[in-house]
């Protein structure tokens, strides 16, 4: 997967610092649930999910807590990348950006957050349906640019994300 930084690499760390993560608070109480409590509640997934995406955060509600236990319980335990984030997605409501944060948030920050502006901002286009394959070359890209800029993939993230946001032009209507 070809990508290119838009933020020159000086700025990063800059954008990092101005990314607003208070409404992220509530989410790093699950930082290192997987290997502490081993999986989510219904409650705990409606509640990444709305941080995610608050349009489409209902459907979550509809997986019983026994469902969303069980996979998430193989999912935080497995070996293999493919079955960790795959697994997640039989979640109803759980797409792979949301995957992504349940990951990032439960069970080791250094799984990126996927998302647009992030895409955007490392000018890599949008595919029309998200694979295992882009996913993990997506997680590779932001660990190598995070190591080459000497921080973390979170800030990382928050870098591209809030790049992204002051820089990306609008979608023309």
């Amino acid at each position: 997967m070809e990508y290119k930084l838009r933020i020159p690499t000086e700025k990063v760390k800059y954008y990092s610092e101005q990314y607003d993560f208070r409404a992220e608070t509530k989410l790093e109480k699950y930082h290192k649930i997987g290997p502490n409590q081993g999986h989510l509640t219904a409650d705990q997934l409606y509640e990444i999910c709305r941080w995610k995406s608050k349009r489409k955060a209902a459907r979550a509600k509809s997986n019983p807590d026994v469902y969303v236990k069980e996979i998430t319980t193989f999912s935080f335990g497995a070996k293999c990348e493919r079955s960790r984030i795959g697994s997640l997605m039989l979640l109803y409501g759980v797409k792979m950006p949301t995957a992504s944060v349940i990951l990032h948030f439960c069970v080791d920050q250094t799984y990126p957050i996927l998302d647009v502006r992030a895409l955007w901002s490392l000018s890599i286009a949008k595919p029309s349906m998200y694979s295992f394959d882009f996913w993990e070359g997506y997680t590779e890209i932001c660990r190598k640019v995070a190591k080459e800029l000497s921080m973390s993939v979170r800030e990382l993230d928050m870098a591209l994300w809030q790049y992204s946001k002051k820089h990306q032009p609008k979608a023309a209507n």
